[in-house]
C-alpha cells in the first residue's frame, strides 16, 4: 500500500487566510483543489509537502456566471462535472464543456476541479511511478536525478502537458486570475505556458488560480475536443485536439482555430488553421459538408501531421499517436461544424 507523507492540512475559510498561510509555508507549502492528481502524486513521493492547503471550503472560488459584458468567469474550484454539464459553458464554450466530460471518470469528475485540470502537473512514464520504480531504473531529469530517459543526449525535459482543458481554453481566448499576497495579476492563458517539462507554467510560489474569464463568443460560435486514448474513460490524453470555428450571419467561417496538446511539454496551437478555413461555408450542419471545406480541412490535417511530434514520455507507441493527429483533426472540426458532440473514438 502506498502511503502519503505527512504532513499538516489547513481548511481556510477565506481566500485571504489561504494566501496567508501560503506565504508563510513559503517552499514547503502546496494547494489542494480536488485532489484527484496532486494524492497520488503524494503517494508517490513526487512532492513532499509539511503544510497543504485545502480551497475547498472557500466560496469565492465556486460558481460559474456570466459577466455584464458577456464573458462567462469560472471559479477555479467548479468542479469538471459542474463545467461539463452547465448550460452557460456548452452554449457559450461547447470545447471547454466536452474536454471536461471527457476528463477521468465519473467519481473523479466530480471531485476534480478546472483549475486543477489547467494547474496539472506535467506527466511522463518515467516520472509518474513510485520512489522504488524510479530509483531502481535511476532517477530522471525531472525529479531527484539527472537522467534524461526520453530522448538519448537531451538536456531538456520534455515530460507532456496532458491537462485536456488547456487546448479548449486557448481557442477561447481564456485569461487566468491569480491572486498572492503580492497582489492581483492575470494572464492569457496562451502566454501561460512554457516549453520546460519540469515546470511548465508562469505560476508563482503562494499564488492562487481564483477564476477564469472566457470573453464572449459571436452567435455563430462552434467548437469540439477530440480526445485519443487507450480506455473509454479514466485515461490521460495520448492526443487531444480542440477546434473552433466561428461561423456569420452568412454561413462562412470568420474564424478558425486548433491546438492540440498531451505532444510536448506545453500545448501547441498548429499555425495557418485560420488562414486555411476562414473565407470557407462549411454547409448544412444536418447535411453533407461543403466539398471546399472538406479539401481546406484535409490541408490542415495535413499540415499539423508535419507540425505535431510526438515522443515516448507518455504511454502509447509515438508513432502511431503521429498517425491520429490528423485522423483526429479532421473528425473534431467536422464535429465542430455540425455542432456534435465531443470525439473520443477510432
Amino acid at each position: 500500500m502506498l502511503r502519503a507523507p505527512k504532513f499538516e492540512l489547513a481548511t481556510p475559510t477565506s481566500l485571504g487566510e489561504a494566501i496567508a498561510l501560503l506565504a508563510e509555508a513559503g517552499p514547503s507549502g502546496m494547494v489542494i483543489a480536488g485532489g484527484t492528481d496532486l494524492m497520488p502524486n503524494l503517494k508517490h513521493e513526487l512532492f513532499t509537502p509539511s503544510l497543504v492547503v485545502s480551497l475547498a471550503r472557500i466560496p469565492e472560488l465556486h460558481g460559474i456566471r456570466r459577466a455584464t459584458d458577456g464573458s462567462l468567469v469560472i471559479g477555479a474550484m467548479s468542479s469538471l462535472e459542474s463545467i461539463a454539464e452547465n448550460a452557460l459553458v456548452r452554449e457559450q464554450a461547447p470545447a471547454l464543456a466536452q474536454a471536461a466530460s471527457l476528463i477521468a471518470g465519473p467519481q473523479l469528475r466530480s471531485m476534480g476541479t478546472l483549475g486543477g485540470n489547467v494547474l496539472l502537473d506535467t506527466r511522463c512514464q518515467w516520472y509518474n511511478q513510485t520512489y522504488f520504480w524510479r530509483e531502481a531504473l535511476g532517477f530522471c531529469l525531472k525529479k531527484d536525478g539527472s537522467k534524461y530517459h526520453v530522448v538519448e543526449g537531451g538536456a531538456k525535459c520534455v515530460a507532456a502537458a496532458s491537462n485536456d482543458s488547456a487546448p479548449a481554453l486557448m481557442t477561447l481566448d481564456a485569461e487566468l486570475g491569480f491572486e498572492s499576497a503580492a497582489g492581483r495579476r492575470s494572464v492569457r492563458i496562451e502566454e501561460f505556458w512554457l516549453a520546460d517539462g519540469i515546470f511548465n507554467k508562469r505560476h508563482a510560489q503562494g499564488e492562487i488560480l481564483v477564476e477564469l474569464t472566457i470573453p464572449k463568443t459571436p452567435a455563430g460560435h462552434r467548437g469540439a475536443y477530440g480526445k485519443l486514448r487507450e480506455r473509454g474513460s479514466i485515461d490521460f490524453p495520448l492526443l487531444g485536439v480542440a477546434a473552433r470555428l466561428d461561423v456569420d450571419d452568412q454561413g462562412t467561417v470568420s474564424r478558425a482555430d486548433l491546438v492540440v496538446t498531451a505532444l510536448a511539454a506545453r500545448p501547441h496551437r498548429v499555425t495557418k488553421a485560420g488562414e486555411l478555413l476562414v473565407g470557407t461555408r462549411p454547409g448544412d450542419p444536418q447535411g453533407e459538408l461543403a466539398a471546399e471545406f472538406r479539401a481546406r480541412l484535409a490541408e490542415l490535417a495535413r499540415l499539423a501531421h508535419k507540425q505535431c511530434h510526438p515522443l515516448e514520455n507518455i504511454p502509447g507507441d509515438a508513432a502511431w499517436r503521429k498517425a491520429m493527429v490528423p485522423v483526429y483533426v479532421r473528425r473534431t472540426f467536422e464535429a465542430a461544424a455540425r455542432r456534435a458532440g465531443p470525439v473520443h473514438h477510432l
